[in-house]
């Protein structure tokens, strides 16, 4: 994909519960990154809640523009595009940012352009690293989604599998809220799964034989529910950090031996991990690993840009800017898009 050059682009990220703004510059450096968490206001109802998030992201996005722009040392009439997030993620926080994104371009009459969420944290590598070249194998791994694809391009993506069932970020969640260890229940699990022994607890792994790079959690979180009902049942206690590295050792090790696989199979030899689950210190030790055994390139996305962001948005818009794709004002949320559209 042959790219233009854009001075200063605008990206916008309110998909689920964090607001986000960040101003790129010529496609390269990050003149502001801002973000305003909500994880505190949802933490007591134990998950996300859509109309809160939708809230407090109007409440938040135009100071977060102002501050950006003070930060980056420009004004409105200096940005050359906005992107912002168009779906996957919360209908009602999706449009509280395409409808400020919309608004901007209108009045400053400059291209606009929604971008697919899990493209950006795709694009979270290139604010990362300078060396990226492609063909590259790519383990998109996050709350909603967990996919493997082959990245031919900027803009040129082969899905290959994804998952049937919850994706592993939702596995961490549902398994953490069974352990009562709240939300977000990633982090914790990772926490605790230092402490434990991984062997202590025996805990299944699905293999899809029609489907070699599909994955399924469901049983395996089933699996955990079961054994946590079984041990309350018979009054016995439950090792919580034992359990969790159980639990978290058959999700990284069915994350890091299909990718290798798929790598295999289609002839690359560079790995890139994407997504908040990207930010796992198992999934990272367990992929390091793997790769340096088979003479592999993996590229990781530095920590603060697996949660969602809008850095990452902007990076990923400023390709498909210069590629000259443009959406007008009839752009409307799309709140199931799939991972390679």
């Amino acid at each position: 994909m042959k790219t233009e050059t854009f001075q200063w682009v605008l990206g916008i990220e309110s998909s689920c519960d964090e607001t986000a703004v960040a101003i790129l510059h010529e496609g390269k450096t990050l003149a502001a990154d801002l973000v305003a968490s909500q994880i505190d206001l949802h933490q007591a109802y134990g998950g996300v809640v859509p109309e809160l998030a939708s809230r407090q992201h109007m409440e938040a996005i135009n100071y977060l523009i102002d501050q950006a722009m003070k930060q980056a040392g420009i004004t409105l009439q200096d940005l050359d595009g906005i992107v912002v997030s168009k779906g996957p993620g919360l209908v009602g926080a999706l449009l509280v940012g395409i409808s400020t994104a919309k608004a901007l371009a209108y009045s400053l009459g400059i291209p606009f352009l929604g971008v697919n969420h899990m493209e950006g944290h795709i694009y979270a590598n290139w604010l990362s690293h300078e060396d990226i070249a492609f063909p590259l194998l790519g383990l998109i791994v996050s709350g909603g989604h967990t996919a493997l694809m082959v990245l031919e391009d900027h803009g040129r993506y082969r899905l290959l599998g994804q998952t049937r069932d919850d994706a592993a970020g939702e596995a961490y969640d549902k398994v953490a809220r069974a352990m009562g260890l709240g939300y977000p229940g990633g982090s914790v699990i990772d926490r605790l799964a230092q402490k434990g022994q991984a062997g202590s607890y025996a805990l299944p792994r699905v293999q899809l034989k029609d489907d070699p790079w599909g994955f399924s959690f469901s049983g395996l979180k089933t699996a955990v529910l079961n054994l946590l009902n079984q041990k309350a049942l018979k009054g016995e206690d439950v090792n919580k950090a034992d359990l969790a590295a159980a639990f978290q050792e058959k999700v990284t090790a069915t994350l890091t031996e299909k990718t290798l696989a798929a790598a295999k199979a289609h002839g690359i030899s560079s790995i890139l991990l994407a997504g908040g689950v990207a930010a796992n210190s198992g999934l990272r030790q367990k992929m390091t690993a793997a790769c340096q055994e088979a003479g592999m390139k993996l590229y990781l996305p530095h920590l603060k840009y697996c949660t969602d962001n809008a850095a990452m948005i902007a990076c990923a818009g400023y390709y498909r800017l210069g590629a000259g794709l443009r959406d007008d004002l009839t752009l409307n949320a799309e709140p199931a898009l799939g991972t390679a559209e």
